[in-house]
């Protein structure tokens, strides 16, 4: 496979128009990082934005950043920590899944992938926070979508659409995003010991509590972690000092009959939700990994009708108030999809087959199944931005 590497946003127009010409399909890369997510993408030349790197604006202040998109989420990260700030939406950069390391990954990447941590629930998605961004599409145009604010808009909100689409509908090449200053500090109180429905149940009640938890989750017994083998049912507060330690003194007063309770302090709950976030439980070995989302109500349904099916899960816990299920299974060829997916339909859900070996993810569509209404909009939408079909064919669908 050939491997173009631009070096600005002119270099990158030309290489697009001279796909364009040829009816050449491109693969369009970061650092790599996220190649395995998706099916394998059906193009004879790369293209590799790690050369089209810089935060180009960052106004503290202002609470804005915009970074060309090879940018690594490392430097990204690092320059917000001076000013005391993040990205709040918590990206995932599927480091402890893929075996690289954390933050190598770029921030076009991040918007592409579109994938948000815990913290979700509270602050919304990735697409929630980028305010703007350039790219080129597939007629070969630069062109400049968004701005510096969050404002109401009229007509296509094209962040929305960008974000999530896995380089499939323009190249991007430069973002801009929405950042937050970070929580003075933060804590963790873990209940110890609660079944999965009872441990569910605690996470959806205190979802609507006036103790104004960030995240919410549950690890089932048998998952080793900073818990051992014990069942963990998880709140993290996060804020000023004296109001995480108000809150903190409220939920243990009024759950101290519902089981052990035991508190993290603001080094071991970073590193727990970081872990989460990561999908780090159940990332080691050879699985294949699954990532299900469900109504917060039916996040035990779908665990047992998955496992009442005969598929054989290594490990398993539930993030988002318990509507976002991380599950490892067995490595089979087909990936026990169909199983999965039947079972997760039943329940108005949907499932990613999110780790798997290449071969599996080229004969599994490793994204759900759109209704038919729907594919043929996303259909239409791809066509609007790339009609050639030049940018990651096959990525989200077999021949597209």
């Amino acid at each position: 496979m050939a491997t173009l590497t631009p070096r600005d946003e002119t270099d990158l127009v030309e290489i697009v128009r001279e796909a364009r010409d040829r009816r050449a399909p491109i693969e369009i890369v970061g650092r790599g990082t996220r190649r395995a997510l998706g099916r394998p993408v059906e193009a004879p030349t790369r293209v590799d934005l790690s050369e089209m790197t810089g935060i180009t604006l960052y106004e503290p202040s202002e609470l804005v950043l915009t970074a060309r998109a090879g940018t690594s989420l490392s430097e990204i990260a690092g320059t917000l920590a001076l000013s005391n700030q993040e990205m709040a939406f918590e990206p995932i950069d599927h480091s402890a899944l893929f075996g690289h390391t954390a933050g190598a990954g770029t921030i076009g990447g991040l918007v592409g992938v579109g994938a948000a941590g815990p913290r979700r629930l509270k602050v919304g998605s990735a697409r929630d926070h980028l305010l703007g961004f350039r790219g080129v599409n597939g007629f070969g145009d630069a062109f400049k979508s968004g701005g510096r604010v969050m404002k109401n808009v009229t007509g296509f909100d094209l962040s929305k659409l960008v974000t999530g689409s896995f380089g499939t509908l323009t190249v991007l090449t430069e973002v801009t995003l929405k950042v937050l200053p970070r929580a003075e500090t933060e804590e963790t109180v873990a209940i110890l010991g609660l079944d999965d429905r009872a441990g569910l149940a605690l996470l959806r009640e205190a979802s609507g509590s006036p103790q104004e938890v960030s995240s919410v989750a549950h690890l089932p017994a048998g998952l080793a972690g900073p818990f051992g083998d014990v069942a963990a049912t998880l709140f993290r507060l996060e804020g000023p000092a004296v109001s995480v330690a108000s809150r903190e003194a409220d939920l243990v007063a009024r759950w101290r009959g519902r089981g052990a309770i035991e508190i993290l302090g603001e080094d071991a709950s970073r590193a727990l939700w970081a872990s989460l976030r990561e999908a780090a439980p159940i990332a080691g070995g050879e699985s294949q990994v699954w990532r299900i989302s469900v109504a917060p109500s039916a996040g035990a349904a779908a665990v047992e009708a998955i496992r009442t099916s005969g598929v054989p899960i290594v490990g398993h816990f539930w993030d988002w108030a318990g509507g976002e299920v991380w599950m490892a299974v067995e490595p089979a060829a087909d990936a026990a999809a169909a199983v999965v997916r039947r079972a997760v339909e039943a329940i108005g859900g949907h499932a990613t087959l999110i780790r798997a070996a290449e071969a599996v993810r080229a004969g599994v569509a490793p994204f759900h199944p759109q209704p038919a209404a729907l594919a043929a909009l996303t259909a239409r939408v791809k066509r609007a931005f790339d009609p050639d079909g030049l940018f990651n064919p096959g990525r989200m669908v077999e021949g597209v």
